[in-house]
């Protein structure tokens, strides 16, 4: 990833792409955790994880119902036969892939300390990164694609970290994260939640996933199958008071992509999520007095005043 100023933005004819570090200054969005890739956070680290069940479940749920209905209407004729084979292609081989990702050991997180301003990057075989924080580079990209149904607009959140070993090799002086987020204002609203807690603490990001406890607790065995009972109490009361589109959303949001199974595997995957045990890592993550905090350089110092005037500015203008 090219290491562009942050705030800088290049436009084609169907891309876009916003540099949001380094520095990493304001980007004026509300942090939002749309991918529930935040998995622990404290006041000393947070920890980001890249394991997106949610999205998995709804493309391979989704798929079923269209070759479930298609075979359904082509039961008597030859038609049936090709959706057969097309659903055990197009969806099968996602489906054991998926599979074959939940039984795995969950990767590890990337691990943010704001006492320090470090980043720790875990690597294969044991190995770890420790970055400054202020080195990262982010940048979300979007691109529009045109066809005949229309255009469809598709957004990544690009994050980039260097070895920090001036000696090695080629292939392992970089190494960066994709998150899926459907355009560059989502990017933003993604990026911002990291960049939120670094600068500005815990408090600023919004209320996250309660990773922390266990599957088999019994405090998530009742989350689980409230969550069921919640959705099934929720349709009861919209359809009483005559609600027809918030019941028809929790009935598109439970047949359509199945929601319940993808809080269940959630919890399942994610409770509790993975943690870092490197010894070195561990002492790492331990609370610095305060006087001990690592502070902001002057030029990221600079950078956020400037970008603070800037929005303020088009807040007015609005």
């Amino acid at each position: 990833m090219s290491r562009s100023e942050a705030g800088v933005r290049k436009k084609g004819v169907f891309s876009q792409q916003d540099y949001l570090a380094p520095l990493p200054i304001p980007t004026g969005k509300t942090p939002v955790d749309m991918l529930n890739i935040i998995w622990r956070k404290n006041d000393v680290f947070l920890d980001v994880g890249n394991f997106n069940v949610g999205g998995a479940v709804m493309v391979i749920w989704f798929m079923s119902l269209i070759f479930i209905v298609l075979g359904y209407h082509s039961r008597h004729d030859d038609l049936f036969y090709i959706a057969v084979i097309g659903a055990m292609v197009i969806i099968g081989i996602p489906t054991l892939v998926f599979i074959y990702n939940l039984i795995r050991p969950t990767p590890l997180p990337i691990r943010f300390n704001r006492q320090r301003r470090e980043v720790c990057v875990p690597r294969e075989d044991g190995e770890y990164w420790v970055v400054p924080w202020e080195s990262v580079t982010a940048a979300a990209s979007q691109h529009t694609a045109v066809s005949r149904a229309g255009p469809s607009t598709m957004g990544l959140l690009f994050i980039s970290f260097d070895n920090p070993d001036p000696e090695a090799d080629e292939d392992n002086k970089h190494f960066y994260w994709g998150f899926n987020c459907g355009g560059n204002e989502a990017a933003m609203a993604l990026w911002e939640c990291m960049r939120s807690y670094m600068e500005i603490g815990p408090h600023a990001l919004p209320p996250g996933n309660d990773f922390e406890e266990g599957w088999g607790s019994l405090k998530q065995r009742g989350v689980i199958w409230g969550t069921c009972f919640d959705y099934a109490h929720s349709f009861w009361l919209h359809l009483r008071a005559a609600e027809i589109g918030q019941a028809a959303s929790l009935i598109f949001g439970v047949f359509i992509f199945g929601s319940p199974i993808i809080y269940m595997l959630q919890h399942w995957k994610l409770c509790p999520p993975p943690d870092l045990t490197y010894p070195d890592i561990i002492e790492w993550s331990k609370p610095l007095p305060p006087e001990q905090w690592a502070k902001r350089s002057p030029e990221l110092e600079s950078a956020i005043m400037r970008r603070e005037v800037e929005l303020a500015a088009e807040a007015v203008q609005l």
